[in-house]
């Protein structure tokens, strides 16, 4: 007898950013099929109800740790955006020999500079379903 996940337990372990965490959810959900033909009859509703919380507990973990970095990336892919386009705004300042206060400027480049548009987008083909 073996177990199958149905669902989508096998993307979302597929979409996880880390290779051993793949690795590890796979040895984790393939783990009970080495279990269960080891185990008494009466025992094997315990010995799957222990595996799917453990199953469970892991991925959960997992999904949290890949929210974290992707957040962290997020950040920094904010910040490389607003940097880019400070380096046009520099080089237009120059260009019309403005003299501007540099505090303010950098703050309406920030607003100004899409990195929203462009994080909201590359975020929704990285969060995990």
């Amino acid at each position: 007898t073996t177990v199958d996940l149905v669902g989508g337990v096998h993307k979302t372990i597929s979409s996880l950013h880390m290779e051993s965490w793949r690795n590890e959810m796979k040895h984790l959900i393939g783990l009970i099929n080495h279990v269960l033909p080891r185990t008494v009859a009466l025992n094997k509703t315990d010995a799957i109800e222990e595996w799917i919380g453990i199953v469970l507990r892991r991925i959960n973990f997992y999904k949290a740790e890949h929210h974290t970095l992707l957040r962290e990336a997020m950040s920094l892919l904010e910040l490389a955006v607003w940097k880019a386009k400070l380096g046009e705004d520099d080089e237009v300042g120059k260009a019309e020999g403005a003299e501007t206060d540099i505090s303010n400027a950098r703050n309406e480049s920030r607003v100004k500079s899409g990195a929203s548009v462009v994080v909201k987008n590359v975020f929704s083909f990285l969060v995990l379903a």
